[in-house]
């Protein structure tokens, strides 16, 4: 069984903008990815956000890789947020292009620490 977070980051990433549905060879897909693979997902959904200029989705992304920080790893979870919360306020100053060089070396850390892709 899936549990939230692999639905909720299923529905932002692939589901429908009128019915937030997935189709259902997709729901199965991510419904299987690990908690990791979910969180480089997300990343690259911040940065193709980014080029396509979609900036509430942007700042959605930032926010679900917020509430999805463990903070029982206080230093690593504290850092991350600041991160993240930088990363809004480039949003919101217009310097996508700042937010957007701290969100692919994320992704690239992210990646080489899991061997995800």
């Amino acid at each position: 069984m899936a549990n939230i977070a692999q639905q909720l980051a299923a529905q932002k990433a692939y589901g429908n903008p009128k019915s937030g549905k997935l189709p259902t060879y997709l729901e199965q897909e991510v419904l299987s990815w690990s908690k990791e693979k979910i969180i480089l997902k997300m990343y690259d959904l911040f940065l193709v956000s980014n080029k396509r200029g979609d900036i509430q989705k942007m700042g959605r992304v930032l926010i679900e890789l917020m509430s999805s920080l463990n903070f029982e790893y206080e230093e690593t979870s504290t850092r991350l947020y600041r991160l993240y919360e930088y990363c809004q306020r480039c949003i919101y100053q217009k310097r996508y292009k700042e937010a957007e060089k701290i969100i692919q070396g994320l992704r690239d850390a992210w990646n080489e620490a899991f061997k995800i892709e």
